[in-house]
């Protein structure tokens, strides 16, 4: 079967974590050649770059500086391991990709959505998702999970901390994101338990590899 390259979007605290974790399991059990990565990080470079763009004392961050450091983390993740994945044929799994950066620096930071957008094609050589799974969760149910996750383990990195309506631009980004590639985007309700929205995701990354192999 050819590489496939598939994607998991969503706001902060929408569980997409949790979701390609499971679904890289699943894949596993089934015999696939999988790669589960994720964004930004990924590689030791691109993880060093996850580490100033998320660190809390950095407030002092420009829009601009934001965009293109998550750039510059995402090129030398798909040259490094996505790219090499693809080639031998394995099934990419990525925790966020390009669309984040549209919906959280081009809706959230109100940058120019064509110069994110820009600024991506040269960073990712033109590599796009075969397959995009959002997990949509009202906002108000986004920022309960947070505020749980911050009691029991750690507190809110620099993205995290920024202002409620920050968020609520973010949704509003990927929600037109989802209308504009709708042929690519799979919108999942992740306001469900995890068992049921990971059940939903299987059987339509099975019917989705089925497609590819042409079987």
């Amino acid at each position: 079967m050819q590489g496939c390259f598939i994607t998991f979007e969503g706001i902060d605290g929408s569980g997409k974590t949790t979701q390609i974790k499971m679904l890289y399991e699943f894949l596993l059990e089934r015999g696939h050649d999988v790669l589960l990565t994720r964004e930004p990080g990924g590689t030791s470079i691109s993880d060093s770059i996850r580490a100033l763009l998320l660190d809390p004392v950095n407030r002092e961050m420009k829009r601009e500086t934001e965009v293109l450091l998550y750039a510059a983390s995402r090129a030398q993740h798909v040259r490094e391991k996505i790219k090499p994945a693809l080639e031998r044929g394995a099934i990419v799994l990525c925790d966020r990709f390009v669309d984040a950066s549209i919906a959280y620096q081009g809706y959230g930071l109100q940058l120019s959505r064509e110069d994110v957008i820009q600024i991506n094609q040269f960073a990712t050589g033109g590599i796009q998702p075969d397959r995009t799974y959002f997990l949509d969760v009202p906002i108000e149910i986004s920022q309960k999970r947070l505020a749980q996750r911050f009691e029991s383990l750690e507190g809110p990195d620099r993205i995290e901390q920024k202002p409620l309506s920050y968020h609520k631009r973010v949704k509003e980004g990927f929600t037109e994101i989802c209308r504009d590639y709708a042929d690519r985007i799979v919108i999942i309700d992740a306001s469900r338990s995890p068992e049921t929205v990971q059940g939903d995701i299987r059987e339509n990354v099975l019917l989705f590899l089925q497609d590819l192999s042409g079987t």
